[in-house]
């Protein structure tokens, strides 16, 4: 599974929050890609994880000879892992956005 996606929404978040805080934070770059999208691109990576998981474990509940227990195992656990991150990014954006709701203006 490829993390860029949620990689790329840490570190935007990790700046928002520097800037928030008054840190002086570099310059968005040119060219960054919108949050919305690293957002949706992260949630669909998730999402291909779990499908692919359930898609592999169901071959091998169907006795495919191509689908054996370690990969259901070795994908069901990524595509758990992957989901409790996002849980995690969730959590971070939720805080984040009551962070800024109290703020005193």
């Amino acid at each position: 599974m490829d993390t860029k996606g949620i990689d790329q929404l840490l570190s935007q978040l990790n700046a928002t929050s520097a800037l928030a805080a008054g840190n002086n934070a570099p310059a968005a770059e040119a060219g960054a890609a919108n949050f919305a999208d690293i957002l949706k691109g992260a949630v669909n990576e998730v999402n291909n994880a779990q499908q692919g998981a359930d898609k592999l474990a169901e071959a091998f509940q169907l006795g495919q000879p191509d689908a054996n227990i370690q990969d259901v195992m070795i994908n069901l656990q990524k595509a758990n892992l992957s989901f409790q991150t996002m849980v995690q990014v969730r959590n971070k954006l939720v805080t984040a956005y009551q962070d800024i709701m109290n703020m005193q203006v």
